[in-house]
């Protein structure tokens, strides 16, 4: 791969990140927008970015997604930490953005804070993340699904997670997301969370869908043995006849 189409990645995935967070953050900060349309406009706006930008760079726009496809060899690690740089910066800058256009008093809506428990709130990112990207793994990087319609599927489960984890969580399914905010107000705290959470998630769920793509292989595969028994078992009579008649 050569620097310059790198470099068109990390801009793709910039400017993505930067993008599909204003446009969410920018609804959260409305009071005029609920919890429904919130999610709506992020999965409608993550499903827009990801055909348009998707491919340039993979449209990953998360740093979990991004380690989760370089613990796969889809991605490679020497290039994991430039693209986790683009889009923290992008979401970093949505937040400015945000922040310029809107009273600095609403931007607390933007900042990922535990509603309940730190284990609830930690378990909840952990699932909603391995649920998105099982369903990654199976419309992007499965052969033998409907590639074209990847991006309503990934954006419908983003609308369904956001309405899951919104009031809980935060819903955040993204470490970016979650730092920009915390980078511009300078408060980290709990943000352990909404990295350790996502990571993990994205993770396993990459994993458990393989080894299920695996499994699914094998029986491919073993299905035939029957089949290969009895070639063998006639192939061997008949040279046990043969003997005989000689």
């Amino acid at each position: 791969m050569s620097k310059l189409v790198f470099s068109m990645q990390l801009v793709a995935e910039l400017l993505g990140t930067y993008l599909s967070m204003f446009a969410g953050f920018a609804a959260m900060v409305n009071k005029n927008i609920g919890l429904l349309g919130i999610a709506v406009l992020w999965g409608l706006n993550m499903m827009v970015m990801i055909y348009t930008v998707g491919p340039v760079s993979g449209a990953h726009f998360n740093p979990a997604v991004t380690v989760a496809f370089a613990s796969c060899k889809r991605v490679a690690w020497r290039h994991v930490p430039a693209y986790m740089l683009a889009q923290v910066v992008g979401a970093t800058l949505a937040t400015v953005t945000v922040r310029l256009m809107f009273k600095e008093e609403q931007l607390q809506f933007l900042r990922t804070i535990p509603a309940g428990s730190d284990l609830q709130s930690l378990g909840l990112e952990f699932l909603i993340t391995f649920y998105l990207m099982f369903v990654v793994a199976g419309t992007v990087m499965d052969k033998r699904a409907v590639g074209e319609l990847n991006g309503h599927v990934i954006g419908a489960v983003i609308t369904i997670n956001s309405i899951l984890a919104g009031p809980i969580s935060g819903g955040s399914i993204n470490p970016a997301r979650s730092l920009g905010p915390a980078i511009l107000s300078n408060c980290y705290k709990k943000q352990w969370i909404y990295i350790l959470g996502p990571t993990a998630g994205a993770t396993t769920g990459i994993w458990f869908y393989n080894a299920m793509k695996s499994v699914k292989s094998y029986n491919e595969v073993t299905k035939f043995l029957p089949f290969l028994r009895r070639l063998a078992r006639t192939k061997f009579k008949r040279q046990i006849l043969l003997s005989q008649s000689e």
